[in-house]
């Protein structure tokens, strides 16, 4: 293995590539991480748009012309005004691109100051943020990733859970929990593990083309997310029946 793969994970290329959008190292790693590509390309598509922001065409200024004043004549009549400071065009347009600048980053990453009316909502832009996870495959996390991002300190999590195909750690609210997805008949099927959430019941909601339900499990919750015609019931059981708290 080579020294490349051996210092380059998932979360490490994730912290490269947000710092400098340029960054071409961890070529091994990302050639065979799907995930991680395309937060690549999520990144490399905000700096294209903050780039295209700024690079804004100034006119130039042009002062008018003023007329010849014979100031020793006019000296005696001229009363001194407190001189007002005005922004001149070039100002204004920096001032746009700063404005835009911070529209563009609020819209692309959304959980840095964005708030949202409903947990439901924020389960539902926090999925969109990971289309990497939507891969359908029949290959496993490994043991190793599937423990990191599931740690004992969070939850026990039992084979009854089913082939876990993807396997990230998030964040919901500030709060770290498990990202998983499994295989359903329709595509797959994502799993947000919530110890913090507390739910008093089950809510179910909708998006774009897909379905979902949050469920109540001791002190806090599970969201489940699937194709608009998927069944969820044999997964909501299963969760019911694979998820210890350890918090």
């Amino acid at each position: 293995m080579s020294r490349d793969t051996e210092t380059m994970n998932c979360e490490r290329y994730r912290e490269a590539i947000s710092a400098d959008p340029a960054f071409d190292g961890g070529t091994e790693h990302v050639s065979a991480c799907v995930d991680c590509q395309a937060f690549r390309s999520e990144i490399q598509a905000l700096d294209a748009g903050i780039k295209g922001a700024l690079q804004i065409n100034v006119p130039e200024l042009k002062m008018p012309e003023l007329p010849d004043i014979d100031v020793s004549a006019a000296s005696n009549n001229v009363t001194l005004l407190a001189v007002r400071r005005a922004f001149t065009r070039p100002v204004w347009f920096a001032l746009a691109a700063t404005v835009l600048l911070a529209a563009l980053i609020g819209i692309r990453l959304p959980g840095y100051g964005t708030s949202y009316v409903s947990l439901e909502e924020q389960v539902l832009a926090h999925v969109d943020r990971e289309p990497g996870a939507f891969r359908v495959t029949s290959t496993p996390v490994s043991e190793r990733r599937l423990v990191k991002a599931v740690p004992a300190h969070i939850a026990a999590l039992n084979h009854d859970a089913g082939i876990i195909t993807y396997a990230q750690s998030c964040r919901i609210n500030g709060n770290l929990v498990p990202h998983l997805v499994v295989q359903g008949k329709r595509g797959p099927i994502t799993i947000l593990l919530m110890p913090e959430e507390s739910v008093s019941k089950a809510r179910t909601f909708v998006g774009d083309n897909v379905h979902g339900v949050i469920i109540p499990v001791g002190s806090g919750s599970i969201a489940i997310i699937g194709d608009r015609e998927e069944q969820l019931d044999h997964v909501t059981q299963n969760m019911l029946d694979s998820v210890n708290w350890t918090t």
